[in-house]
C-alpha cells in the first residue's frame, strides 16, 4: 500500500480563497495610528476603510457568508473588539455595515440596519464568527 495523501485540513472550503483567508495579508495598516476615541467622538471618514469596503464588497459577490469572513478579519475591526468595550465595538461595526450598504447599495440608514437584523445577515455573520473560532484555534 502507498501511502495515504497528506490531507488540506480547512476550517471552510471559503477559507482556501485568499480573497476570504487572511484578506488584509497585504494591506497596510499602521495600528499604532488608530485613534478610537477620535472616531468615537467625531465619526470616521468612510475613504479610510475603503480596503475593508472593497475587500467586503468582492466578498459578497461570492456571498453573504464570504463577506462576513472578510469583515470580521479587518485588524482595526479586531482591535477594537480586543481593547474596547462591547457596546463601542457593536456600534463602531454597525457604523461600518451602514457605511457599506449605503455606499454600495444606495441604502439608508433605516434599510441598512434592517438588513443588518435579517436573519439571513445574522445567520451568515454567526457562522463567520463561529468559523474563525474554529480556525483561529488551530493557530
Amino acid at each position: 500500500m502507498g501511502k495515504p495523501k497528506a490531507q488540506v485540513n480547512v476550517v471552510h472550503p471559503l477559507l482556501a480563497n485568499p480573497l476570504i483567508n487572511e484578506p488584509f495579508d497585504d494591506v497596510e495598516i499602521d495600528l499604532s495610528t488608530f485613534d478610537f476615541k477620535d472616531i468615537e467622538e467625531n465619526g470616521f471618514d468612510p475613504a479610510h476603510f475603503d480596503d475593508l469596503f472593497q475587500a467586503m464588497k468582492a466578498g459578497e459577490g461570492i456571498s453573504l457568508l464570504a463577506l462576513c469572513l472578510i469583515f470580521l478579519q479587518y485588524p482595526v475591526l479586531e482591535l477594537v473588539v480586543a481593547e474596547e468595550s462591547e457596546d463601542a465595538a457593536t456600534d463602531f461595526m454597525m457604523g461600518l455595515l451602514i457605511v457599506y450598504r449605503g455606499i454600495f447599495h444606495d441604502e439608508d440608514e433605516d434599510a441598512a440596519i434592517t438588513w443588518i437584523g435579517s436573519d439571513a445577515f445574522q445567520s451568515a455573520y454567526n457562522e463567520a464568527s463561529l468559523i474563525l473560532q474554529k480556525k483561529n484555534a488551530r493557530v
